[in-house]
Order: C-alpha cells, then structure tokens, then sequence
C-alpha cells in the first residue's frame, strides 16, 4: 500500500469577519522551527490593509458603543474557546516556537489566561482611569476615557500566542477595534486564533488578522488616515522610526515599544489599556 499524501493546507486572511484571499493572490511557506514544511499562508497585500481598515472602522461604533460588561462577556467567550482549542494550540506553539510540550502548554495557559485577564477590566477601566475633578464654581467635572478608535499592531515575531494575545487583548477590551500583523515566520497560532473570534461572540470587523510581512504591510498601517493608534512591537528596531514619522503625517498615537521584544510571561499591568484610551472631560453646571 503506498504512502499516504498529507492535504497541504493554504491559510487565508480574517477580514471584516470572514476569511477571504489575498487580494494579490500570492502565498508563502511556513516552516516549523527544524525547517519542516507546515502550510501555506496568505502574503497580505497594501489593498488587504485597505478593506481590513474599513472593517474595523465599520465595527468601531458597535464595539466602542457596547456596555463594558458586555464587551467583558464577549471577550470571555472568546478565552473559553481558546480552552476548548488548547490541544491545538499546544501542538501550534511547540511547533512555530521550539518548545518542548510542557513549556507549549505554559505558553498557551498563560496565553488564555491573559485573555481572561484583560476580559476582566472592561468594566474596571473606566472607574481607575476616570475622575471626578473638584472645581471652584457651580459645576460637575468628569474626565471619562473614551477608546481611541482603530488600532494597527504589529504583532510580536517571536511570541506567535502569548504576544499576539498580550497586544490585541488591551485593545478590545478598551472598546477599541484592531487590523493586526501577525509574526511572519510563525503565522499559525495567529490563524488559528482568527477562527476562534470568527466562531465566538466577537462582531465581525472588531478584529482582523493579517498574515504577511511587517516590514512590507506596517508603513501603510501607519500611513493610514483612518488608524488611530499604531502599536510597531513587531517591527524591525531600525524600522520604527520611519514608522513613527509616517504616523506623525495623519496625527496618530505610537505606543512606545523596548527595542527587544518583551518577556511576555512576566505579569501584565494597565500600560496598554491606558495607551488605547483618550481622556474626555466634560463640564455640567450644577442644579441643571
């Protein structure tokens, strides 16, 4: 009997909710960390950049609108699909990474975990970062935080899972909505997780997932005059400046990123929910 030939996979885009093709129509190869051939994934182009803004910004007023309990509720859903995937995801992450299987299984508890523990804040956020400010005069005064709006990530190289979780988390749960860059060489467990949004609670358009290169894909992010907010972890250091310059063109907020990628095991905290967030004050008179 002969060897059987396994199916290899090709990997589309999540865009807008669904999964289409690159526009461009090219793919690429993915290996595992021994050079092992994996699958094909889509090499988005600067139009796929294009249509997965426009979905975010078409998804923005519904999730930014939503209760904050209910963007909790949501975002909890997705961390108990997670769970019920982590077998795939442990197989995922040893693979792209190099990791034994207990440190896979490390990395992606710690991933979901992540994820709950950013689904916990939704509801928080506005009471830590909110104020109400004493003034001389007849009036109220509250500073309230508001999402800033579409956000563009360039997400860890290194870190497939725990990274990836580690920057879109904060944003979705800040009520922001997010066209993320996936690592280039370790696309499969951001693929992955896209069919997890796509089959959880999450509105179409919250989160789009590209898979590509940053150095190719991250300047029109950042050129964009309908992003927001830019966060460049997964840029080359010597990139990020001209980043930072194309962003200065259509006024948009650049998270300040180390040079190395992070140790993203360590505890989070709220820098990044902080980051997506703009501060309103708003003034009321009294006995009106």
């Amino acid at each position: 009997m002969s060897e059987r030939v396994t199916v290899a996979k090709t990997y589309k885009l999540f865009i807008g909710g669904k999964f289409p093709r690159s526009e461009s129509g090219r793919v690429y190869p993915v290996s595992d960390s021994k050079g092992n051939f994996l699958a094909h994934a889509a090499h988005a182009s600067r139009k796929d950049v294009r249509d997965a803004v426009v979905a975010a910004r078409k998804a923005f007023g519904g999730w930014s609108g939503a209760t904050a309990y209910n963007r909790g509720q949501v975002l909890y859903r997705v961390a108990e699909m997670l769970e019920g995937r982590r077998d795939q995801f442990v197989a995922e992450v040893g693979a792209a990474e190099g990791l034994s299987g207990r440190r896979a299984e490390a990395v992606v508890d710690a991933a979901i975990d992540r994820w709950v523990w950013y689904a916990g804040w939704t509801d928080k956020v506005a009471s830590v970062l909110g104020a109400a400010n004493p003034v001389a005069g007849p009036y109220f005064s509250f500073t309230v935080p508001e999402p800033a709006g579409v956000v563009g990530i360039l997400a860890p190289q290194k870190s497939s899972l725990l990274g990836l979780v580690s920057v879109l988390a904060p944003a979705l749960a800040t009520g922001c909505t997010a066209v993320v860059v996936s690592s280039a060489e370790r696309p499969l467990p951001a693929i992955t997780l896209s069919e997890v949004l796509a089959t959880s609670d999450l509105p179409g358009g919250v989160a789009n997932i590209l898979t590509g290169r940053a150095a190719e894909l991250g300047p029109w992010l950042a050129s964009h005059g309908d992003v927001n907010a830019l966060d460049p972890t997964g840029a080359d250091v010597e990139a990020r400046a001209e980043l930072a310059r194309e962003a200065a063109g259509t006024v948009k907020r650049v998270l300040a990123v180390p040079a190395e990628e992070p140790d993203w095991t360590q505890r989070p905290d709220i820098t990044r929910l902080r980051r997506y967030l703009e501060a309103k004050t708003v003034w009321h008179p009294m006995g009106v």
